[in-house]
């Protein structure tokens, strides 16, 4: 094993490889025969365009966690030498002394961001327990640990907005099952559409493991990036914190609040349909963000 990277080093790392188009690139490199892929084998396997592919690499490359060697017409990526241990770390589950490191390390970066809001012992506590939820309600294996720094910041800035600390905009929520398929699609096109003026979020009742790959690539088709979205399981504090929490196919999972507004969208889930289907799923769904879009 390489040298202990600093809390800063780690914490970058945790945000790139946290996308999970970024974590899956590189699982496939480190699981191929030779160490190495090049964008055109990458793209076939995940179903997206070359260009997507390019730019993940790109980031990657940039932040000196692939190696980008050409031969002749073709370019091919690995893993950096000094960093396929940290990288097989992030994606997969490192040993728990390692990874209460890590968790440690995030909460101590966690607790400079939200200094003056709450104490070093409430984020750790969060932390700490965003970590098991992850583990046990989403059944997440591989990138648990960086998984973990986004579930727990989303979780203590929900916290803060409900409790009146941070500026307010907007807040939606959306809510599914799996949190895999309809609510991705839908927070993806509506934070495309909106920008900074909403904040958006999603869970679901039972989170799966990853979004679907169909997802994934349907959402790239129109040019709108997940952005490292990632199933996650439906806590208290996100949904005190929405306006508008819109559910898809959850029942009555969601806790109802006063003073928010609850609507109910009925749509097909895209779990295990083709893809020219998760295309009108998906364009139903930008239909109706729009018209939310218009109301908030």
């Amino acid at each position: 094993m390489g040298a202990v990277p600093s809390g800063g080093e780690t914490l970058r790392s945790l945000k790139r490889i946290s996308d999970p188009t970024r974590a899956r690139i590189l699982s496939l490199i480190l699981d191929s025969a030779d160490g190495r892929a090049s964008v055109t084998r990458l793209a076939d396997a995940l179903g997206l365009r070359q260009p997507t592919v390019s730019h993940h690499l790109k980031v990657l490359h940039e932040d000196g966690l692939v190696r980008r060697s050409p031969e002749g017409r073709q370019v091919w990526y690995s893993i950096e030498p000094d960093k396929i241990d940290r990288v097989s770390e992030l994606i997969g589950e490192p040993a728990p002394a390692q990874a209460d490191d890590v968790l440690d390390r995030i909460s101590s970066d966690l607790s400079a961001r939200f200094a003056g809001v709450f104490a070093p012992e409430t984020v750790d506590r969060y932390v700490r327990e965003s970590h098991q939820l992850l583990a046990n309600d989403a059944h997440i294996t591989r990138q648990l640990t960086s998984l973990t720094s986004r579930f727990a910041a989303d979780r203590l800035d929900a916290l803060a907005r409900e409790q009146g600390v941070s500026t307010r905009t907007p807040e939606v929520l959306f809510v599914c099952v799996q949190n895999a398929g309809r609510s991705q699609i839908a927070a993806a096109i509506l934070k495309h559409l909106a920008g900074d003026r909403v904040r958006v979020r999603t869970a679901g009742s039972e989170p799966a493991d990853a979004v679907r790959p169909t997802v994934v690539t349907a959402l790239d088709e129109i040019g709108v990036s997940l952005a490292g979205e990632y199933p996650k399981p439906l806590t208290d504090e996100v949904v005190r914190a929405a306006d508008v929490v819109i559910t898809m196919g959850c029942g009555d999972a969601c806790p109802i609040y006063p003073g928010r507004r609850y609507l109910d969208w009925e749509l097909d889930d895209p779990a295990g349909l083709p893809l020219a289907r998760v295309r009108e799923i998906r364009d139903d769904i930008e239909a109706r963000v729009r018209d939310l879009l218009d109301t908030l």
